[in-house]
């Protein structure tokens, strides 16, 4: 069997210079230095549950919700004021809530909020999470020893482009495929920062904009399920530092998981290859992910799959 990993099965190696191999950039001691994350146990002092109720109204017109939409407005979106309204607590309470003087809000109360701003299942776990009602993974876990239960998954998938993912988007193993798709990035293991700092990543990903915001959506739906995370932590504030365009993707202050997506591909010998992604989640390894990419059948990025399969055979 032939699969691209970042350690053996159990037991996390240590930064390798093989050519064509990702290496761990990140270790568990790294801790942040200047900004801080929101939504992490790293930021106590950071309004983190405020914020997000900012810019949750702040995505939402008083059209979309039944409101009169005559008159001027000074900002976007819905007022304090409207959102207690739509909630069922009263304005004083909503405006605490939203300003941090307020820290103790009942499940009833977030859950009425987030119907108000319309929340999806992503958006209304990260609300959760940041009001308390939802704590996070214990950092001695071990998400980043790759589960046995994802390997064999990774192994189901010769003909599609199939890699594991940990909470801060390291590439943990990858078949074959994937390998050979990710060959322009080797040397650095996290794709949040080949995304933000690799000028490649613009022109192997033809769609970038796309994969750059969902990955920051969902890196920052991570952040709020690992709080004690240093490996987001270190992603997040590096990236704050040196990337104009990650800073505006992650001040938008949106959420969403990873659980279907697409891709386009540019291959240096191939051309274009558009795959649409699936991710698995095992419950034996809470935060590992699975991303598996597929081609629709008949087309040239099928094809283009099958050459890739046929040069980089997997070896039972």
């Amino acid at each position: 069997m032939n699969r691209t990993q970042s350690s053996p099965r159990h037991v996390q190696a240590p930064p390798t210079e093989r050519p064509g191999r990702p290496v761990r950039v990140l270790t568990p001691n790294h801790r942040p230095k200047g900004h801080t994350v929101e939504g992490m146990s790293t930021s106590p002092t950071r309004n983190a549950l405020g914020e997000f109720l900012q810019a949750g109204r702040s995505r939402l017109e008083p059209g979309d919700v039944g409101f009169p939409t005559a008159g001027t407005r000074r900002v976007a979106g819905l007022r304090r004021e409207e959102v207690a309204v739509l909630a069922g607590v009263s304005a004083d309470y909503y405006g605490r809530l939203e300003q941090g003087r307020e820290r103790n809000p009942s499940p009833q109360v977030i859950a009425s909020i987030a119907r108000a701003l319309r929340l999806d299942s992503d958006a209304r776990g990260h609300l959760y999470r940041l009001a308390g009602l939802n704590p996070g993974m214990a950092p001695d876990s071990g998400r980043d020893l790759v589960h046995p239960s994802l390997l064999e998954l990774l192994d189901a998938f010769p003909h599609a482009a199939a890699y594991v993912l940990s909470p801060s988007f390291d590439v943990l193993a990858t078949n074959p495929v994937a390998a050979a798709l990710l060959t322009p990035f080797a040397g650095t293991q996290n794709m949040v920062r080949v995304l933000f700092r690799d000028p490649q990543a613009r022109e192997v990903f033809t769609e970038w904009p796309v994969v750059a915001r969902a990955t920051v959506r969902a890196l920052r739906l991570h952040a709020g399920l690992y709080p004690d995370d240093h490996d987001i932590a270190a992603v997040v504030e590096d990236l704050l530092d040196e990337s104009a365009e990650f800073r505006e993707l992650w001040e938008e202050n949106d959420v969403a998981g990873l659980s279907r997506a697409f891709k386009v591909f540019a291959h240096p010998e191939l051309g274009r290859i558009e795959l649409t992604y699936q991710t698995f989640d095992v419950h034996d390894a809470p935060g590992q992910q699975l991303l598996v990419g597929t081609a629709q059948a008949g087309t040239p990025s099928a094809d283009a799959l099958a050459i890739l399969t046929a040069m980089h055979p997997t070896n039972a």
